[in-house]
């Protein structure tokens, strides 16, 4: 009884983990090729799994890297939010605006980001409601900010915190596009201080 209750916690553990291996292989994909077209059967080949288990957890490769996105979202916001919690807001905005905006600490990960950047506008229009979910973390967390601002007296008191945090938020995640476009249409990236000086002109009390 003893070893048939070890198998089955084992089997347990394993179909428990698939989700993981899924979300692991397509990471692996992306730091090697920087690709979002690979296929499913590619994900099943490198997870070392079935297309059935595959499918028995995400309908699509949407749901799977809208899962995979959704872990990396919520792990950053939450190490964000830990370097800005006990800053004011606006030394709290710049530092969050600073960490989205770090460039890349190798090509991997640079791969990585761009793969994942220009997935997302495909996530936006063909799961909208999912993905505004999975930017639900980040948005907090700078309305948070932006209210503390407003209840410290650094930022205006009539704005709206929802639609503000959306844009500001919208504004910082094109940032990657932006340190190309930016050096193609005028010869100069732009980079996270002009991002920030950009949303600060929204938020604060301007001197009298």
């Amino acid at each position: 009884m003893a070893r048939t209750s070890g198998t089955s916690d084992t089997v347990g553990e394993d179909v428990a983990s698939r989700p993981e291996r899924f979300m692991r292989s397509a990471l692996a994909i992306l730091g090697e090729t920087g690709r979002t077209d690979f296929t499913v059967l590619e994900v099943v080949e490198r997870s070392k799994t079935s297309l059935r288990s595959f499918y028995q957890r995400f309908s699509t490769k949407d749901e799977l890297l809208l899962a995979l996105i959704e872990r990396i979202m919520a792990e950053s916001a939450r190490h964000w939010r830990a370097d800005t919690d006990d800053l004011p807001a606006p030394a709290a905005l710049r530092t969050l605006i600073d960490r989205i905006c770090v460039l890349p600490g190798s090509d991997t990960q640079d791969r990585v980001n761009k793969g994942l950047t220009s997935y997302n506008d495909r996530l936006a229009e063909s799961m909208p409601r999912e993905y505004a979910m999975v930017l639900t973390p980040l948005h907090t967390l700078i309305a948070d900010i932006i209210r503390r601002g407003i209840a410290d007296g650094d930022f205006r008191d009539d704005l709206d915190v929802a639609a503000t945090s959306a844009l500001i938020m919208q504004s910082v995640l094109g940032s990657m596009r932006l340190r190309v476009l930016g050096a193609e249409l005028s010869g100069a990236p732009v980079d996270a201080g002009h991002i920030y000086d950009f949303c600060a002109r929204a938020l604060l009390i301007a001197p009298h």
